[in-house]
């Protein structure tokens, strides 16, 4: 299964505010065993934010979109995402149930009476509107639910705001309560060995071979200005344990018949 993550809004892609959900998808799904396998980032337009929607319905991924979920002008997200379905949108009931029990806790709080036909309270339903046939995702924070929709070839994309508070016990949640069965702890690892005075082009022959002989992806990250080593590359390869200890062997004993200098070895989990 492909993770992708969708992460909305003019304030990321400006640089006003710098993005920490890939970071953070990546140290969350990681815990899991998953990967991300993508990332998009989209300002507020609403027909890119719609036409990114779209592609990920027409999917077969699971996708995590941040942000836009509001109830202000510059917040497109939940009719975008109901263009991209071809369907309208509504009042969920649960997520009325739960943005009217927020509004009494802050009537509570301040002191003051509930009115929950007053204009400002009324507005905040709006955050409960969603695509038709949507699913509440839970929101331990503050109650105002995000929400799950499913497109016709499976691509199912989960909505949650662009908060960190918020978005990412979201995403916990997403993942533990429906994806639990993708788990894959302790069948992943990455094994990695610094390599002097080569180039790319050089390896590359190397590197096809070990693919075609292990059931291994192979990868390369060369550096210029590495603080500790220079310039390098850093060659290794992922996959099950099992068959990364034998491709890994396999790899660093080819190294060894090039006279190729080597470093320090690098194991990721």
């Amino acid at each position: 299964m492909n993770f992708g993550l969708i992460i909305i809004g003019d304030e990321i892609l400006s640089g006003k505010r710098a993005d920490k959900h890939l970071t953070k998808a990546i140290e969350l799904l990681g815990a899991r065993g998953l990967q991300v396998a993508y990332g998009d980032y989209v300002g507020d337009s609403p027909q890119r934010i719609t036409d990114t929607l779209q592609r990920a319905f027409l999917s077969t991924d699971t996708v995590f979109s941040f942000g836009g979920i509001g109830a202000t002008p510059d917040d497109h997200t939940r009719q975008c995402a109901a263009a991209a379905l071809g369907c309208g949108l509504q009042l969920h009931p649960q997520a009325e149930l739960l943005i009217r029990e927020r509004m009494r806790d802050i009537a509570k709080v301040q002191g003051v009476p509930y009115e929950p036909d007053r204009a400002d309270n009324i507005h905040r339903l709006n955050m409960g509107v969603f695509p038709v046939g949507a699913q509440i995702i839970p929101n331990p924070y503050n109650k105002i639910p995000g929400f799950s929709c499913t497109g016709s070839s499976g691509g199912r994309v989960h909505f949650v705001p662009g908060f960190p508070v918020m978005a990412w016990p979201m995403l916990e949640w997403v993942l533990d309560s429906q994806y639990s069965h993708h788990f894959v702890q302790g069948q992943w690892q990455e094994s990695s060995i610094i390599v002097f005075g080569a180039m790319e082009a050089s390896l590359t022959p190397l590197m096809e071979q070990i693919e075609r002989v292990h059931s291994v992806k192979v990868f390369s990250l060369p550096s210029v200005d590495h603080p500790e080593y220079g310039r390098h590359i850093e060659l290794g390869v992922k996959g099950s344990p099992d068959e990364v200890a034998t491709a890994f062997a396999d790899l660093r004993n080819h190294l060894s018949q090039l006279n190729l200098a080597t470093g320090p070895e690098l194991v990721r989990k």
